[in-house]
């Protein structure tokens, strides 16, 4: 990714998590993206206290009673090593549970001191108990034997961009690139940027609203209730519930799977958040041009668009309202259709491939929204954006243009 908003002071990012969360994983994705040096907590100082278990303390240094104590110490070998290599580099990749700092108080201002008069960014990821002793449990790590007892994490008390653990470290590097400034570049050339439609179609999940953890946890749970596979589940993206149930579960209990997975996504919904600039960009379009289709319930896009204080828009085509789900084009063609305009006339905004190639079907041009899957994944659209706020609406009496923000 390139970047449109870097400046000359140093940069300090810090990945913040419980053990099992992901942190090193999404570091080590993090410092390559951005070319940076990996500091790690555990990398820096576990070697050396391993080697002093047994010839000098008696007790793995994890335990009680040596836990404040050895804990000052590795963080203070870890200020002290981001703040010559942040000096010196211009940016260092942090890598720590940083419990004490997300509190704010003496450990925060501790390490934002130390690492003056770099910048600093911390990323959180957050998930549930569960989740990351499911996680530890699987790596087999013989320091998680010292650990205590999970309790749920509470949200940090400093500033920060959170991250949903539950997304791949690739979607998540995504997310907090963006959220620094190193945005994609779009191509200002792309035929889409240059000619008028009568309408813009969006889809809802991924485009508008970013619930891809939301569903991720929702279906993770129907799989621990049904007995299914989880693993399955991204490979539907983009697709009605009802056409993955249907290959995963007999037909005399599709309904019950069916109802099971509408309560578990609608009731997880009040997590999800507006995509950079959806909220903007619909407010820019008239409300007779647009549309919404998605492969969800009416009940799950409405309460994912409300949590993100998006409202809906007469045309709303749901997986109730058709036969044939993404891939097909019938959504994008019923969606053409009640907004009485020819979907050759439609520019549908789609992060799926499934969505992209229902649109292309139905005779739409594309363009893809990054996040989801990667950007071969929507090869086959016209050109691929990273949010919507790069986007400028532009209505004339030709027809409604879409053209990339310059700035």
């Amino acid at each position: 990714m390139a970047s449109h908003c870097q400046t000359d002071r140093p940069l300090a990012i810090g990945v913040s998590g419980p053990a099992g969360s992901g942190k090193t994983t999404l570091g080590r994705e993090l410092a390559t993206a951005l070319g940076a040096p990996l500091l790690d907590l555990d990398s820096l100082t576990t070697p050396l206290l391993d080697r002093l278990h047994g010839p000098v303390l008696a007790e793995h240094w994890l335990a009680p009673p040596h836990g404040d104590t050895i804990r000052d110490a590795r963080y203070a070998a870890l200020r002290a090593t981001a703040a010559d290599v942040a000096a010196t580099a211009g940016t260092a990749l942090l890598v720590a549970p940083f419990t004490a700092e997300l509190a704010g108080g003496r450990a925060w201002r501790e390490l934002t001191e130390a690492l003056a008069p770099a910048e600093l960014r911390i990323v959180h990821l957050r998930g549930t108990p569960e989740l990351f002793a499911r996680r530890r449990a699987g790596r087999g790590a013989a320091r998680d034997a010292h650990r205590p007892a999970d309790s749920p994490p509470a949200a940090p008390a400093v500033p920060h961009i959170a991250v949903d653990a539950e997304l791949t470290p690739q979607q998540q590097c995504f997310r907090v690139r963006r959220t620094l400034g190193h945005r994609v570049p779009i191509d200002p050339a792309a035929t889409v940027f240059h000619r008028p439609f009568d309408a813009v179609l969006f889809d809802v999940d991924g485009v508008l609203v970013d619930s891809t953890a939301s569903v991720l946890r929702s279906w993770e749970r129907l799989a621990d209730d049904l007995d299914i596979p989880p693993a399955t589940v991204a490979q539907n993206h983009g697709r009605p519930a009802r056409a993955l149930l249907s290959q995963l579960l007999p037909p005399a209990r599709l309904t019950e799977g069916m109802q099971r997975i509408e309560r578990l996504e609608a009731g997880d919904a009040a997590a999800v958040t507006e995509v950079p600039g959806a909220r903007a960009l619909l407010d820019a379009l008239p409300v007779t041009r647009y549309g919404l289709v998605t492969s969800g319930t009416p009940a799950i896009a409405r309460a994912r668009l409300g949590a993100a204080g998006i409202t809906p828009p007469p045309v709303l085509v749901t997986a109730d309202d058709v036969h044939a789900g993404k891939p097909d084009p019938e959504p994008y063609r019923l969606a053409a259709q009640r907004l009485g305009v020819a979907p050759e006339r439609c520019l549908v905004v789609e992060d799926a491939p499934a969505g992209v190639a229902a649109a292309r079907a139905a005779g739409c041009a594309v363009i893809g929204m990054l996040g989801t899957v990667a950007p071969g994944g929507l090869a086959a659209a016209d050109v691929l954006v990273d949010g919507l706020d790069r986007l400028i609406v532009s209505v004339d009496g030709a027809g409604i243009r879409l053209t990339p923000d310059s700035g």
